[in-house]
């Protein structure tokens, strides 16, 4: 079973994708980048504004799917410069407890709206219950 997941908490999808998709205990999260989900603008010019704002749009889809950060066991970071990891990795940390996602992080060429950075992550949640009819 596949459903989709939608929040106004969060940046609305802009092209044929969803939010999120939980599907078989899972929550497979789109890649969010620091888009305010109020005005529409990009939060900040600096990587930690940024972080912050594209982990809050996770969190709040999270959330919205019935899960939370706590939840989640893979994390895949995209950077616009590898440079600015650490001070990523910084604001990264006040999200998660332990123990930490997996994770890879990765500089790329561009990312949409030319913004600083873009996070998917893969979340668990507890499997839907189907009551079933006797």
């Amino acid at each position: 079973m596949k459903k989709a997941i939608n929040t106004d908490r969060a940046p609305r999808a802009i092209g044929p994708y969803s939010q999120a998709i939980k599907s078989n205990g899972f929550i497979f999260v789109s890649g969010q980048i620091p888009l305010d989900p109020v005005r529409g603008e990009i939060a900040g010019a600096s990587i930690e504004e940024q972080t912050h704002q594209v982990l809050k749009n996770i969190q709040a889809i999270l959330e919205a799917a019935g899960s939370s950060m706590s939840e989640v066991v893979k994390a895949t970071v995209y950077l616009a410069d590898l440079n600015d990891f650490s001070r990523m990795n910084a604001v990264y940390a006040q999200y998660f407890p332990e123990p930490f996602p997996a994770r890879a992080a990765f500089q790329v060429a561009r990312l949409p709206r030319d913004v600083k950075i873009e996070i998917e992550v893969v979340a668990t949640s507890a499997p839907e219950v189907v009551p079933v009819v006797k």
